[in-house]
């Protein structure tokens, strides 16, 4: 049995029906369960640091109209998946708004269910 693959592809589903449902619904039920409680997001956008606790992060997201009730285009793309035993980091890109994310997120697998732990984002130029 090739583990490995089993997780890598449990990720992708916690990021494809978790992280990116969520943000583009805004339900933050959804989105919130892919993270652990204690989790941590750090990081910047347009240059400024930002530096929340998930849930301040849910509390934003639950405060500002989501990408579907906007109309406007929103993109999930998973670049990459590497885990490690019980430890895994996704890199994603995500484009929303006037917004073009990647997010270094880092997973554990804690009780046989994989959550994401550590939110790192930036906000590049195209």
């Amino acid at each position: 049995m090739n583990t490995h693959n089993q997780d890598s592809s449990a990720i992708t589903r916690v990021l494809e029906h978790g992280y990116f449902r969520g943000i583009y619904e805004g339900d933050i039920s959804v989105l919130g369960a892919a993270f652990h409680p204690d989790a941590l997001l750090f990081g910047d956008i347009k240059g400024k640091p930002y530096a929340k606790t998930l849930e301040q992060y849910l509390d934003g997201v639950a405060n500002r109209q989501s990408p579907r009730d906007s109309g406007r285009s929103f993109k999930g793309t998973i670049i990459s998946v590497d885990v490690i035993n019980s430890i895994a980091v996704a890199k994603v890109n995500l484009k929303m708004y006037e917004f073009n994310y990647y997010d270094l997120l880092s997973f554990h697998n804690i009780d046989g269910r994989w959550v994401i732990v550590n939110k790192m984002l930036t906000d590049v130029e195209e």
